[in-house]
């Protein structure tokens, strides 16, 4: 495709249209999503826009496909990252899954969805690690929605008691 043959600002509208639909009415968002991508085969929200449609659909192959292509375009965003990261969790690719989100976090360390969704599969599928308590305590103070925060407060109140639960009794005498 030539460069004066592009037409992004056709596409951001198309996108913008196809991005309220995703959900409600997703054949339509996809034919918008197909024809932004015809006006500008390099406009990554219509790539990663197009992997929700199909993801939404279970077409897991086809949305990891078009979260590759606006991973590659939208270098900065972790929004294309978490989203295939979502894919391979739910193809059960748990450790890709894993590292994926980790990759969305060095993208925006602070991103907090892909914190929770991170977070969420590490406490899910036991497979925590150093950082999952800070990011409980993350999620608890700043979780996106009170379902969140609230979820995140009992998985700490669960640590504790199991950190509790473990602590060896005191020893009454000392041994000499």
């Amino acid at each position: 495709m030539k460069e004066q043959e592009r037409s992004p600002l056709h596409a951001e509208k198309l996108t913008r249209e196809a991005a309220d639909l995703i959900g409600i009415d997703d054949a339509k968002a996809e034919r918008l999503l197909r024809d932004a991508l015809s006006a500008d085969l390099y406009h990554g929200p219509a790539h990663n826009n197009l992997g929700v449609v199909f993801l939404n659909r279970g077409m897991l192959y086809e949305a990891a496909g078009e979260f590759e292509w606006a991973r590659k375009l939208m270098a900065g965003n972790p929004d294309p990252r978490m989203n295939l990261a979502l894919t391979l969790e739910r193809a059960g690719h748990i450790e890709d899954a894993i590292g994926t989100y980790r990759t969305a976090l060095e993208v925006s360390p602070e991103h907090i969805q892909t914190i929770q969704a991170l977070t969420r599969l590490q406490c899910k599928s036991s497979k925590k690690d150093a950082k999952t308590l800070e990011s409980l305590h993350t999620i608890a103070l700043r979780g996106d929605s009170e379902r969140w925060r609230d979820w995140a407060r009992q998985m700490l109140a669960r640590a504790d008691r199991a950190t509790t639960a473990m602590e060896p009794p005191e020893s009454e005498s000392l041994s000499r």
